[in-house]
């Protein structure tokens, strides 16, 4: 069994989390000020001292606008020059990054959160997340300067209008050149986020019948009710359209989940199964595959039944990639949908992704429900434990002890996983196991008991 209980965070970076830096809009770091200071900072470490060029990438949020105009202020102030991409999704601003040779890729976004927070992911001129030591390096050009310092000669910007075709055109290339989708309707729900202009568009030009939901952004409206974290709108929108099925973005567009023409969801895990078992059939798989502590412990039986090696890591995709990286291995991926195709891109692509399933239900002639078929998932129960204070050492040996007597009575076959949220102060309770009344009384019984121990 695989069980972590850890409340480790990276304790000597002040602002940046495992994604970036994120929060509410107008409380201390998402303000105009610090961001001034943050453009400033991430060109004097990143761009400065190749005379580069930075991308700024945005979702749909209105606070987008105003981020956007002071990072820009901030890093034309390093003198460097600024290239304006628009909303764009998250993986499209790591290929431009790369494509176009730039220093480095922002992105303004907050992912799957509401429209009221906002954040900054940054890539490296690879496309690829930054290394540890420049966000350390970045965070102590912030701490070390206390006024934006005006390089001569200034850096300048422009706009890239052509910023969408080329992520188009990218995408279409991760696919064979004859996949033809004349004979499918898809539905597709694009979260009012960055993917509203985009994967509508690539699907059209596929060929496929294309019905929407979730593309009309207003600055206020993404994530709400709609994409990746809120399927059940787009689960009654193809049984509605008889959609062969459906697609979900969150709003930045890095996850991505599915509907069947059931109207049945299919999640990362199941997206990542489907995946894998295509590629082993064509004998192109890499190495294995690289789950996370939440990845369902049916998908751990599937990979064991294909003899395909399969790890587990942290929750984050940065630890999947990790991972990735050190056995060189190509696929990786999260429940949520956050899936890693590293043959094909640099970071974990919601649409590129959606595109390999289309190709296997296209290759194999069958449908994306009997695709999902072989992996039998386990019933899962999480339970949040709200922390109203620091867990210490001692906390810590109790839950572990803890989990180990509630792990006995699943007899081997479930899994109990604790583990602190990375952006809100509760610890997780999971259990997985072959029988949903069992799982729902342990995880209520563990959970309860806790939560009697943190907060005693």
């Amino acid at each position: 069994m695989v069980r972590r209980v850890s409340t480790k965070k990276t304790m000597e970076k002040q602002y940046f989390g495992t994604d970036g830096i994120r929060g509410r809009v107008g409380k201390f770091p998402i303000t105009p000020d610090f961001m001034l200071r943050l453009g400033w900072a991430v060109g004097r470490v990143l761009a400065r001292a190749n005379h580069g060029k930075v991308l700024i990438g945005k979702d749909t949020r209105v606070s987008g606008y105003m981020l956007e105009s002071v990072l820009e202020a901030g890093l034309i102030a390093a003198g460097v020059d600024c290239v304006l991409l628009g909303p764009m999704p998250t993986p499209a601003v790591a290929y431009l990054t790369r494509e176009l040779d730039a220093c480095a890729g922002i992105v303004i976004s907050a992912s799957h959160n509401p429209y009221y927070d906002n954040g900054i992911k940054f890539f490296s001129n690879e496309g690829k997340k930054l290394a540890n030591d420049i966000e350390l390096a970045i965070e102590e050009v912030l701490e070390n300067s206390h006024e934006t310092e005006v390089i001569i000669p200034l850096g300048k910007a422009s706009r890239l209008d052509d910023a969408a075709e080329q992520y188009i055109n990218f995408c279409r290339k991760t696919v064979t050149p004859s996949l033809q989708l004349s004979n499918y309707k898809i539905a597709l729900d694009c979260a009012n986020g960055a993917n509203y202009h985009i994967a509508p568009k690539l699907l059209r030009e596929l060929g496929a019948n294309v019905v929407t939901i979730g593309t009309e952004p207003n600055g206020r409206n993404i994530n709400t009710d709609c994409g990746s974290t809120h399927p059940v709108p787009l689960q009654a929108f193809v049984k509605q359209e008889q959609a062969d099925f459906g697609i979900a973005f969150d709003g930045d567009g890095d996850r991505v989940i599915m509907v069947d023409h059931l109207g049945e969801v299919v999640d990362g895990d199941e997206i990542l199964f489907i995946l894998t078992k295509h590629l082993h059939a064509q004998q192109r798989l890499v190495g294995g595959v690289v789950g996370t502590v939440m990845t369902n412990f049916g998908f751990e039986r599937a990979m064991q039944e294909l003899d395909i090696d399969f790890v587990r890591t942290n929750v984050g995709d940065k630890y999947v990639m990790q991972e990735l990286a050190a056995r060189n291995w190509q696929l990786g991926g999260e429940t949520s949908g956050h899936i890693i195709c590293l043959d094909k891109t640099t970071t974990g692509d919601g649409l590129i992704s959606a595109l390999q399933v289309i190709q296997a239900v296209v290759d194999s002639a069958k449908s994306l429900h009997e695709l999902k078929q072989g992996m039998n998932k386990f019933p899962q129960v999480l339970c949040n434990v709200n922390l109203q204070k620091k867990v210490n050492d001692a906390q810590l040996q109790r839950f572990s002890s803890l989990a180990n007597d509630a792990e006995k009575d699943l007899s081997g076959g479930g899994r109990i996983v604790l583990r602190p949220s990375g952006t809100e102060p509760v610890l997780r309770v999971m259990v997985e196991g072959e029988n949903q009344q069992q799982v729902q009384e342990i995880a209520t019984q563990l959970a309860n008991d806790v939560a009697a121990i943190t907060n005693h």
